[in-house]
Parts: structure tokens; C-alpha cells; sequence
């Protein structure tokens, strides 16, 4: 057996390749791949795919295109007709059971849009017509059908005589005189056929098929994101009390009633999540992400693993990508086709400060509370009665009743604390700062342990978010993300100094922005959304984008 690799469409005596460039629909975006024509053979003939009656090759280059995309021809096996029909027109696809498709008024509603309807592989849906007949209207269905060599086209298919003879015979003449198609019943199309493949074409890319352009576009919405754990991973509607309101949510704003067609694609090509979506209808337009509670109380409107298409009325919807098993990591394309404009918002929190991290110590404290904490902070302190992150470090460590709250002693942890309460940029805290250090941690503390529920001292990285509202804190997916990536360890949880640590970090760079960037008072403190209306009419630029970056900006370094 003569195995190996072999050029063709040039002279055999010419060794230069001829490149080849074909465009696939990959990962939410048109891809231009080269190859060569240098095909894999087997005994002389190609090894994959090739044309039995014809000496066409761009069949075999366009599977070498396909094949470099998947990184070899062995994982195009894994792949499905949906998949292959999806890469190649860019369309969103979906499949239908016959059962699906009860009446040909569904099919002709179809056909009115810039969609393909494709029966098996080797026939394609073109046009659907109502026929008067002696008992009454029959619906009958053009399937235009390619012809292999020596084949004869056939006007018509007949399964069913009586029904077809009810039709005049000038009609019937009519259907033989039409070059494009074999027609038969829509009764026969249903028997013939199990499944219709149909691919959605939106307006930009149905440009190229001028069969389209008399028809009604579809326009396409469309976002690009992620899954990340600890972040918006939260799984599926099985987690709903736990983690599912962390997962992307994406409003959509129905003016009025309208068919929406929704595909959610993964990036994952060699190890594909299980996936899916699931949409709440909500009873007017948000401006920040719906609570956990919304999702626990709210039944969802539909669900569905890739597609979905059908008839909604006029509303605001919210739709759930998600991944089945929270945790799991990919990229996502989420397309919306609509025959109307609808609006589209991604919904995410602005960062805001509702109330200040730290707590301030009671005028009065308890005496035996803070007897031995300011004993030991004196024997440390200077002659000004302060001490440095160090000193501060070797405090904890004598006061803090155990490992679990002393994991907050770790010398980068007191850096960020005496940064943090360090008014004077001496790089040293005092007994009363030392004070409200203490009545802060008790606070922190308790909001660790509410929502540590795996585990005494951990805190799983997606329950952060929530701690850190109750502390005080609302931040963006994007601020969320780089505190995750910066706090959480391999195991995907926090420890109570790391939460620490991010309180502070939090609190430092909030407090940095409100006084100093921002020039305003922190004496009452107020949600940020309130303060960006009072900057904004001092500025002509937006201050969330700004702020956002900011926090992002404090969190890199």
C-alpha cells in the first residue's frame, strides 16, 4: 500500500504548491485559512474526502481547511452536520423533528426569511404554495434536489395519487414546466423525511446569495465573552440557590411581539463543556444584574441546550448562558436573530461603596476586650505610641485566638492595612487606628463565616462577590476578575486573610479615588452612582468608565 502526500491541480513536474484560502464562520468570527494542495493519498487516490464522477479537488482543500481549524482531519469525526453547516455559512442552525414542523404554514413562515431549509443531504426546501384542489386548498413544497451524472430530473414525486389528482391539471402542468425542483405534497414531504436541518442567515451575511434578497432579513445582535471560574462559572439552574445569578446575563428589550431565534456557541473545540441558556422574563428594563433571590422566586421562560426559536411578546427578558457544572471555563458567542430591532444590554454592577468597610471602635470599650491588645501594642510601639507593619504583624500574631483568623497576619496583609488606616503617609498605625482594626476584623469576620459554607476558614472564590457586598462593596465582573485572579488559590478558595487583604485593597483604592482623585469629602458617605451625579455635571466624560478603570488600574499593579 502506497501511502503518503501528493499535489494536485498542477503539472506534475512543478514543485511550488498553489495556495488555497477559504473563510469559515470559527468562534463568533470569519477565519481566512491557507492551505496548500498537497493532499493526503492512499494507493494514488485521496485518503479522506473526494468526488466520485468528477476530478473537483476544492471539496478535499476545503476539508484540509476544516481540518487545520480542529488541528487535524482525525477530530472532524467528532463533529456534527449542524457544526459543519454553522462553520461554513456563519448562519445559526437548528434541527427539527417533522413532529416540529405540523403544518406547512410553519415551513412557509420559514421561507419568508433569509433561512435555508434543508431536508437530509441532499435536498433543500425552496418554496412552499397553497393549490386549490376539488377538496380544497393542499399544500404543496418545491425541493430543489442535485443531480448526479446520467440522472434524469424528475418534475414531481407522487406517494400519494388520490391527493395529487384532486389537483387540476393545469397546476400540475405548471409544476412540470418548472426547471428548479421536484414537487410533491406537503403530506409526502412529512413521510419522506424524519428531520429538517435549517440554517438562519442574518442580513450582512446573506449579501452573497442573491436567491436572498427578496426576502426578510434577519438582524443579528450579538456578544462575546466568557465562563470564568469564581467569577461568572456559576453552572446551571441545579445551583440556583448557590451560584447560577453569577453567570452572564444579558437583558434584551422587545418593542413588540416578534419571533427571536437564540444560539449560544462555545470556543471549546477539544474538550467541549455541556452547555446551555435559560431566559427570565422580567417586568421592566434593569440597569444592574438580577439578585440570587430574583432567580430562586422566578420560574425561568424557556430553556433550551443550543437553540431556541419562538414567539415571544413585547417585554424585557434577561437571558442565562451557562455551563452545566459550575467552574467550568470556555469562551461563548451569543447571537440573537430578530425580524425587528430589539435592544441588547450585557448587565453588570457599577462599582459603588455602600457603606465604609471599616468599623469604628465604640467610644467606650469593653475593658477586658482591649486590656491585653493595648499591652502588648505598647511594648511594640515607638515613643509616639505607633507601630509599622511589622510590628503590626508580630501583634496579631500574639492576639489572634487562632490559625484560622491569625492567616490574616501575613506581612503583606499588614502592609495593606497600615497603607490603608496610615492618614499621615508615615508608614505607622496608632492605638485608636489598632482599635478599629480590631472591631473591623470581628465585622469581617462574621460576613467570612456567613458565606464559608463548604468549609470552616475557606471561603469558595464564588461567594466572594457576595461577601464583599455585605462588607460594603459592589464592583464590576471585570474589577471581579482581577481580585479573584489575584486572591483565589489553586483550590479555588479564599482563606480569611486573603479576604482581608481584598477588603483592604478594596478600601484603599476607593478611598484614594473619593479624596484625592475626585477631590470630595468621605465624611458621608454615599453610593457611587449617586456621586457620578454630582461629577458628572463637572465633567464632560462618563466617570464610571473612568472609575471602573481606575479600580482595574489599582488591582494590576
Amino acid at each position: 500500500m502506497d501511502s503518503g502526500v501528493r499535489k494536485y491541480g498542477s503539472s506534475a513536474h512543478v514543485t511550488e504548491s498553489i495556495d488555497n484560502r477559504f473563510r469559515l464562520w470559527w468562534c463568533g468570527q470569519w477565519l481566512e485559512v491557507l492551505v496548500d494542495d498537497r493532499l493526503p493519498t492512499v494507493n494514488g487516490k485521496l485518503a479522506f474526502l473526494q468526488s466520485n464522477h468528477t476530478e473537483q479537488m476544492w471539496p478535499a482543500l476545503l476539508e484540509k481547511a476544516y481540518a487545520k481549524l480542529h488541528g487535524s482531519y482525525e477530530a472532524l469525526k467528532y463533529g456534527s452536520l449542524l457544526d459543519g453547516l454553522a462553520d461554513l455559512t456563519g448562519g445559526i442552525t437548528e434541527s427539527l423533528q417533522m413532529t416540529e414542523l405540523a403544518d406547512a404554514e410553519t415551513l412557509r413562515n420559514l421561507l419568508k426569511n433569509t433561512s435555508l431549509v434543508t431536508a437530509h443531504h441532499v435536498a433543500a426546501v425552496s418554496v412552499t404554495k397553497e393549490v386549490e384542489s376539488t377538496k380544497g386548498t393542499v399544500h404543496v413544497v418545491r425541493v430543489r434536489r442535485p443531480l448526479g451524472i446520467g440522472e434524469v430530473p424528475v418534475p414531481y414525486i407522487v406517494l400519494n395519487p388520490e391527493s395529487w389528482h384532486t389537483i387540476p391539471q393545469q397546476e400540475r402542468d405548471r409544476f412540470i414546466s418548472t426547471p428548479k425542483g421536484i414537487w410533491m405534497l406537503f403530506s409526502d414531504f412529512q413521510r419522506v423525511f424524519t428531520r429538517v436541518e435549517i440554517v438562519h442567515l442574518d442580513s450582512e451575511t446573506c449579501r452573497a446569495e442573491p436567491f436572498l434578497a427578496d426576502k426578510q432579513k434577519w438582524q443579528m445582535k450579538m456578544h462575546q465573552a466568557g465562563w470564568k471560574r469564581g467569577v461568572s462559572a456559576g453552572g446551571c439552574r441545579n445551583y440556583v440557590r448557590e451560584f447560577f445569578h453569577t453567570n452572564p446575563q444579558i437583558q434584551i428589550v422587545l418593542t413588540e411581539p416578534d419571533t427571536v431565534i437564540i444560539s449560544l456557541n462555545q470556543h471549546c473545540i477539544m474538550e467541549p463543556k455541556v452547555i446551555g441558556f435559560s431566559i427570565y422574563k422580567i417586568p421592566a428594563p434593569l440597569n444592574e444584574t438580577a439578585k440570587a433571590l430574583f432567580f430562586r422566586k422566578v420560574k425561568s421562560t424557556i430553556n433550551s441546550q443550543y437553540t431556541n426559536s419562538r414567539q415571544v411578546t413585547h417585554s424585557a427578558f434577561i437571558i442565562m448562558p451557562t455551563t452545566f457544572e459550575p467552574r467550568d471555563e470556555a469562551n461563548f458567542t451569543l447571537r440573537i436573530y430578530s425580524n425587528k430591532p430589539i435592544k441588547m444590554k450585557v448587565l453588570d454592577n457599577p462599582p459603588k461603596m455602600t457603606k465604609t468597610a471599616l468599623v469604628k471602635a465604640p467610644p467606650v470599650v469593653e475593658v477586658n476586650s482591649f486590656a491585653q491588645y493595648e499591652a502588648v501594642f505598647l511594648q511594640l510601639a515607638d515613643e509616639h505610641k505607633s507601630i509599622d507593619p511589622f510590628e503590626l504583624q508580630e501583634l496579631l500574631d500574639a492576639c489572634l485566638p487562632n490559625d484560622y483568623i491569625k492567616s490574616c497576619a501575613s506581612i503583606d496583609t499588614c502592609r495593606q492595612i497600615v497603607l490603608s488606616l496610615d492618614k499621615k503617609g508615615t508608614g505607622r498605625i496608632s492605638l485608636s487606628d489598632f482599635k478599629d482594626l480590631m472591631c473591623s476584623l470581628k465585622h469581617w469576620q462574621f460576613v467570612f463565616r456567613t458565606h464559608a459554607r463548604e468549609k470552616m476558614g475557606v471561603l469558595r472564590a464564588e461567594r466572594f462577590r457576595d461577601a464583599l457586598r455585605d462588607v460594603g462593596f459592589i464592583v464590576p465582573e471585570k474589577v471581579l476578575t482581577l481580585l479573584v485572579l489575584r486572591y483565589m488559590r489553586k483550590d479555588g478558595m479564599l482563606r480569611f486573610g486573603d479576604f482581608v487583604s481584598a477588603v483592604m485593597h478594596l478600601h484603599r483604592a476607593f478611598v484614594t479615588l473619593l479624596s484625592n482623585y475626585m477631590k470630595l469629602p468621605l465624611k458621608i458617605l454615599l453610593s457611587l452612582s449617586e456621586i457620578y451625579h454630582k461629577s458628572n455635571t463637572l465633567r464632560t466624560e462618563g466617570i464610571q468608565t473612568n472609575l471602573t478603570e481606575w479600580l482595574k488600574n489599582v488591582f494590576m499593579c
